[in-house]
C-alpha cells in the first residue's frame, strides 16, 4: 500500500511536521518536472518510495510542493528536479542529481557522499546528500534564555569546535574530541577565561571534501545547507543527533552566561564554479540563485573567491532571512558574524548598489532585533565597506585596527595618529555611522592569519603544507621574527617574543570598542608559520591543551587582562571618549608623549602615552606605549595628595610583577616612569 498524499502547501519552504504528516515545498522556476525521494536510511541506495509530483496538483507559481501523509520526524528524503539543461541560458536542471532540500535541517548520506559524483555524467542517487525532516518542537528547552550581553560587556572568542578539542591533549573521550559535545564539556575554561561570547566558525553544514587534494576543507567555508548544523561536528549520528547535540551545547553556553554567534557564510555556496558539482540550488534555479555572468550565463561571477557568488535577492534574500530567523528561534543563538559580508551588497548583476534590500530586511527584521549582527565589511573582489556599511545595526570587524596595531608593536613609522585613533574607537572610519566605538569589533589576529604566536615569529607565510607553493594567503601581515625565522632556543629572542606579544594584547584590552580573541591566543597557540590553515584538520591548527601549562605565564596576563577591563567601567560604556584634558563626569581620555600634554604626532614618532578617566566612577588609568628600540622616560600626570599612582602592569617584567592584581600593585612614588624598549606599561590611580 503505497503513502497517501494531498496537494500541500506553497509555504513554508522545506519539510514542515504537521498534524498526520509532513508538507514538503521546494522552489524551482523552470522546472517541468519533480520527484520526492523518500530513503528508508541513510545510506538507503536507492528510495523506497518515489512522490511524482504532478504540475497541476502540486505545483504553484515556482513552487512545487505535497503533504505526505504518515511521514514523521526522521524521514530521509531528496528530490529530482527535470528542465532544460542549457548552461549559456543559465539553466542547469539534471535529472540525474539528487538534490539536496536548501531548507534541510539535517543533512546525511556522508558515508557514500561523492563530490566527483556530483560533478560528473553519472546518476548519483546512491552517493548523493540527503535531507532529514526535523520537528522543532521535539525538544526541551528547560527554559533557555538569551544571555542578552551588550557590546559594551562583550568579550568574543572565535573558536573552532573541531579544533578547539581535536587535539588529544583535550583529555576527552575520543568519541567527543572535536564536536559540540566536547565543547560543552570545555565551557568552565571559556567562562575562567572571561569570555563572555563565543563566535563559532561555520557550524552551517558544509562540505569538507571541498579542498585540495588529500586535504580537507578544515575552515567549513564551503556550506551546502544554511540551516543544518554540521554533521562532523556532533558525536552523534543518528537522523536528528547534530540539532539536538548543537541545541545542548547553546543551552550549556546560555546556562555560563555565554552567548553564541555563528560565522554564516551566505556569500557562496560548496557547488563552486562552472565545472563544479550540482547538490542543491544548482539543480532548483540556477539562475535565480546565483550571479551569472551577463555575457555567458554558463559561468559564474566569483565575488567570494570561491567560485560562484550568491544572488542575494528575490528567492536567496527570503531562504537567507528565514535561514537567520530559524537559527534564532529554533536554536537560540545570540548572533551572527557574516562572512565577506560586502557580498549582501551586490544586485543581481554584482554591482554594488547602495540600499541592499537584504540587509535592510536583517536590519529591521522583529525575529532578529535582539540578535548581534556583524558583519565582515569586505569582499574578495575588492568591495570594502569598513565604516559604511549598509543599515543601522550591524557591528563590523575593524581591519584598519588590525593592521595599524601591528604595525606600531612591529616598530614602523607613520602610525602614531592611526594608532590613536583605533584606541578610542576609529572616529576616523566612524565618523559618520550612527553607531558607537562599541559597534567596531577589533582584534589583533583572526582564523584568517597569523596566530599571535607567529606574528612575532615569522617575517614570511610558510603554506606549503597547504599545496599551492605558498601562493594562497595574504603576504601583508605586518609581522616580525624579532631577529630569527620561526621556532628558536635563542632566550633573549623568545624573551623579546612574549614581550611583544604582551605589547599586543594589552593595546588589544585598552582600546575602546568590542574586543575579539583568536581561539588559543591566550595560550600562544602556533600554526608553524601558516597564515591560512583552511586545509589543516591536524596539529597545525588544534588547540594544544599542554599550552595551557607551558605558557601558563601569559595566559595568566591574557586572564587578567580580560579580568581589568570587565571591571573596570571605562571598558564597559556606550558613550564615545571624549578627548579633552578637562575634569568631566563622561569617559575621557588625554593624550600625552613622553612630556606631559605633548604627544608625538611625528612620522618617526614610536612612542605614546594616555590618561584614561571616567570620574564618575573614580577611575583613572595611566597608559605608557614605548615602540621605540631603546628605553624612554616619561612625565607621569601629577595626583591629590590622597590618590596615589599603581602599577598593574609592566611588559618588560617577568611574571608575575608583568600583571599585578590591584592588592599587589606596587606604588608608584616619582613624578617620572622609565618604559624599557619595546614595552607597556598601565598604571592605576588609587586612594594614597
Amino acid at each position: 500500500m503505497g503513502l497517501v498524499t494531498q496537494p500541500g502547501d506553497c509555504f513554508p519552504l522545506g519539510a514542515k511536521v504537521r498534524d498526520g504528516g509532513v508538507n514538503f515545498c521546494i522552489y524551482a522556476r523552470g522546472a517541468t518536472a519533480v520527484e520526492l525521494l523518500l530513503f528508508q536510511a541513510p545510506e538507503a541506495p536507492v528510495p523506497h518510495t518515489t512522490v511524482r509530483l504532478s504540475p497541476y496538483i502540486n505545483h504553484t507559481f515556482h513552487y512545487w510542493h505535497v503533504f505526505v501523509m504518515g511521514v514523521t520526524a526522521g524521514q530521509v528524503y531528496g528530490y529530482r528536479v527535470e528542465g532544460p539543461y542549457n548552461p549559456e541560458q543559465g539553466l542547469r536542471f539534471n535529472w540525474k542529481k539528487v538534490l539536496l532540500d536548501p531548507y534541510a535541517r539535517s543533512v546525511v548520506g556522508w558515508k557514500n557522499y561523492s563530490r566527483q559524483a556530483a560533478t560528473d555524467e553519472s546518476d548519483n542517487c546512491a552517493k548523493a546528500l540527503r535531507a532529514v525532516v526535523v520537528d522543532p518542537l521535539k525538544y526541551e528547552w528547560e527554559g533557555d534564555l538569551h544571555p542578552k550581553t551588550s557590546y559594551a560587556e562583550t568579550v568574543i572568542y572565535e573558536l573552532h569546535v573541531g579544533g578547539f578539542t581535536q587535539h588529544p591533549t583535550s583529555g576527552l573521550s575520543v568519541d567527543k574530541r572535536g564536536t559540540y559535545a566536547g565543547l560543552i564539556e570545555k565551557i568552565p575554561y571559556l567562562k575562567d577565561l572571561g569570555i563572555t561570547a563565543v563566535e563559532l566558525m561555520p557550524v552551517q553544514q558544509f562540505d569538507a571534501t571541498d579542498a585540495p587534494p588529500g586535504r580537507t576543507n578544515y575552515w567549513g567555508y564551503s556550506p551546502v545547507a544554511f540551516f543544518a548544523p554540521h554533521r562532523g561536528y556532533s558525536s552523534r549520528q543518528d537522523n536528528l543527533g547534530p540539532v539536538n547535540e548543537f541545541r545542548d551545547l547553546v543551552k550549556a553556553l546560555h546556562q555560563a552566561g555565554i552567548e553564541v554567534i555563528l560565522d554564516v557564510v551566505f556569500n557562496h555556496t560548496a557547488e563552486g564554479s562552472y565545472d563544479g558539482p550540482t547538490l542543491s540550488l544548482r539543480g532548483f534555479s540556477n539562475e535565480d540563485y546565483y550571479i551569472l555572468n551577463s555575457q555567458n550565463k554558463a559561468f559564474y561571477q566569483n565575488y567570494s573567491g570561491c567560485g560562484n557568488t550568491l544572488k542575494t535577492s528575490a528567492i536567496s534574500s527570503y531562504m537567507v532571512l528565514d535561514c537567520l530567523r530559524y537559527w534564532v528561534t529554533e536554536m537560540h543563538v545570540d548572533g551572527f558574524r557574516f562572512d565577506l559580508a560586502s557580498v549582501l551588497s551586490r544586485g543581481v548583476t554584482g554591482d554594488p548598489i547602495e540600499h541592499p534590500p537584504i540587509l535592510w530586511m536583517i536590519n529591521t527584521d522583529p525575529a532578529l532585533a535582539g540578535a548581534k549582527i556583524i558583519a565582515e565589511a569586505w569582499d574578495a573582489a575588492g568591495l570594502y565597506q569598513v565604516g559604511h556599511f549598509a543599515g543601522e545595526r550591524f557591528a563590523e570587524w575593524n581591519g584598519p585596527y588590525r593592521d595599524d596595531i601591528r604595525r606600531f608593536v612591529k616598530g614602523d613609522n607613520g602610525v602614531i595618529k592611526s594608532l590613536a585613533a583605533r584606541i578610542v574607537g576609529s572616529p576616523d572610519i566612524y565618523a559618520q555611522s550612527q553607531r558607537g566605538a562599541n559597534y567596531s569589533v577589533h582584534f589583533v589576529t583572526c582564523h584568517d592569519g597569523f596566530t599571535l604566536a607567529d606574528m612575532v615569529s615569522y617575517n614570511q607565510k610558510d603554506n606549503r603544507a597547504n599545496g599551492e607553493n605558498n601562493r594562497d594567503g595574504s603576504d601583508a601581515n605586518w609581522s616580525w621574527n624579532c631577529g630569527v625565522e620561526g621556532p628558536t632556543e635563542n632566550s633573549v629572542i623568545q624573551a623579546l617574543r612574549l614581550k611583544q606579544a604582551k605589547n599586543m594584547l594589552v593595546l588589544w584590552a585598552l582600546s575602546q570598542g568590542t574586543p575579539m580573541l583568536l581561539m588559543g591566543d591566550e595560550a600562544l597557540r602556533s600554526q608553524r608559520g601558516n597564515n591560512n590553515a583552511y586545509c589543516q584538520n591536524n596539529e597545525i591548527s588544534w588547540f594544544n591543551w599542554d599550552n595551557l601549562e607551558s605558557q601558563s605565564d601569559f595566559l595568566r596576563f591574557a586572564k587578567g587582562l580580560i579580568e581589568l577591563i570587565q571591571n573596570l567601567h571605562s571598558f564597559k560604556h556606550d558613550y564615545p571618549l571624549v578627548v579633552t584634558p578637562q575634569t568631566i563626569a563622561e569617559p575621557a581620555i588625554t593624550w600625552h608623549g613622553v612630556k606631559l600634554g605633548q604627544p608625538d604626532w611625528s612620522h618617526d614618532s614610536h612612542s605614546l602615552a594616555f590618561t584614561l578617566s571616567y570620574n564618575q566612577y573614580g577611575e583613572q588609568l595611566h597608559v605608557m606605549l614605548n615602540a621605540f628600540y631603546m628605553p624612554l622616560t616619561f612625565e607621569l600626570p601629577p595626583l591629590p595628595p590622597e590618590r596615589q599612582w599603581r602599577r598593574l602592569i609592566d611588559t618588560a617584567l617577568p611574571t608575575p610583577e608583568d600583571f599585578s592584581q590591584l592588592e599587589d600593585a606596587i606604588a608608584i612614588k616619582t613624578a617620572v616612569y622609565s618604559v624599557s624598549e619595546r614595552s607597556s606599561v598601565v598604571l592605576i590611580a588609587t586612594p594614597g
